[in-house]
C-alpha cells in the first residue's frame, strides 16, 4: 500500500508525520498521523499507541494539543492518531449539517445501513487495516495499546473489549461509556446500526465489559472531569464503574476535580496515561 507523507516536523528529538493513503475498508482516502520517536532511527522496534479522538476532531488535535510527544520520546512509544471518520466527495455526513453525526463522527463502528455501510467501518480501520500498515512501513514491534477521549474514549474501550488479547492496556479520557443511553449514542447507532437495539449491545463499551469474563479484561484507566458540560446527560462514567465491579475487573476511575472536557484536562494527564501504557508494554 503507498502511503504519501505530507507533511514532517521534528519534535523531541523524534518526527511527527502525516500521511495519505487509500483506505479498501473505508474505500476513500485517510490521513493519519504518526510520532516516531528518537529510538525509531536507532533500530529499535517500538510499541505503538492509537489515539482515537472526539466528535469533530481529526488526526491533527491531540498531536497538536495534549503535549505527548516529550514524554513519548522519552519512553519509546510510537503514537498514531487516526482520523475520525472516512471523508471525502462521496462519503455522506449529517443530512441536517449537524457536528455529531457523519464526517468527523464516525463512532468507531462498522455501519450497516444504508448510505453508511460503504464507507463508515471505523472499527475495521483502526483495529486492522491501520495497524497493518504500521507494522508494515514502520519499526513497530506489534505490540499494541489504545486510548481516546469522549467519542474516541468510547472506540478506545469498544475497540479493547471486542478483541481480547489485541492490545496490552486501554485508557480513555471522559468516554461516552454507555452510548445506548444517551443522545450521541442513540443518534449515532439509530443511522449506523438500525433500530434493532439489540445490534447495539455490540458497540456499547458497558455491556461488552459486563460479558467479558474476569481476568481477560486489559488494564483500564479513565479520568473525568467533574465540571465537565458533558458528563451527566452524554457520557455516565457511572455506568463504567458499577459494570466493572460487578465483574471483577480491574478499572481506575478518576473523577478530576475542577476539569472539564477540553485539551486543557487531556494535557494535565496525558502522562500518567503514557506511563499506564508504557509499564503493560515493557517500556519501563
Amino acid at each position: 500500500m503507498t502511503l504519501e507523507n505530507i507533511s514532517c516536523q521534528k519534535s523531541f528529538g523524534g518526527w511527527h508525520k502525516r500521511y495519505r493513503h487509500s483506505s479498501k475498508v473505508l474505500d476513500c482516502d485517510m490521513v493519519f498521523a504518526v510520532y516516531l520517536p528518537p529510538q525509531a532511527e536507532q533500530g529499535e522496534q517500538l510499541p505503538v499507541l492509537y489515539w482515537l479522538s472526539g466528535l469533530t476532531c481529526t488526526d491533527e488535535n491531540f498531536m497538536q494539543k495534549a503535549g505527548a510527544q516529550r514524554l513519548a520520546a522519552e519512553l519509546g512509544l510510537i503514537i498514531v492518531a487516526p482520523d475520525t471518520s472516512p471523508r471525502g466527495e462521496q462519503v455522506p455526513g449529517d443530512p441536517d449539517g449537524a457536528y455529531d453525526f457523519g464526517l468527523g463522527a464516525g463512532f468507531y463502528l462498522n455501519a450497516t445501513q444504508q448510505p453508511w455501510a460503504q464507507h463508515y467501518r471505523m472499527h475495521d480501520y483502526v483495529v486492522h487495516e491501520l495497524p497493518a500498515l504500521i507494522e508494515a512501513h514502520f519499526p513497530a514491534s506489534g505490540q499494541r495499546s489504545i486510548s481516546g477521549h469522549s467519542m474516541g474514549g468510547h472506540g478506545a474501550l469498544v475497540c479493547a473489549l471486542r478483541n481480547p488479547g489485541r492490545y496490552r492496556s486501554v485508557s480513555a479520557f471522559s468516554p461516552i461509556s454507555n452510548p445506548m443511553d444517551c443522545p450521541w449514542g442513540e443518534k449515532a447507532f439509530s443511522r449506523y446500526l438500525g433500530d434493532d437495539r439489540a445490534r447495539w449491545r455490540e458497540w456499547d463499551a458497558s455491556v461488552l465489559l459486563a460479558e467479558t469474563p474476569s481476568g481477560e479484561c486489559p488494564p483500564l484507566l479513565v479520568d473525568q472531569g467533574d465540571r465537565d458540560d458533558f458528563l451527566e446527560q452524554q457520557l455516565k462514567p457511572e455506568a463504567l464503574e458499577q459494570t466493572a465491579r460487578k465483574g471483577g475487573h480491574a478499572l481506575t476511575l478518576r473523577l478530576q476535580p475542577g476539569y472539564d472536557h477540553s485539551y486543557y484536562f487531556i494535557a494535565s494527564f496525558i502522562d500518567e496515561h503514557l506511563r499506564h501504557h508504557a509499564v503493560a508494554l515493557g517500556r519501563v
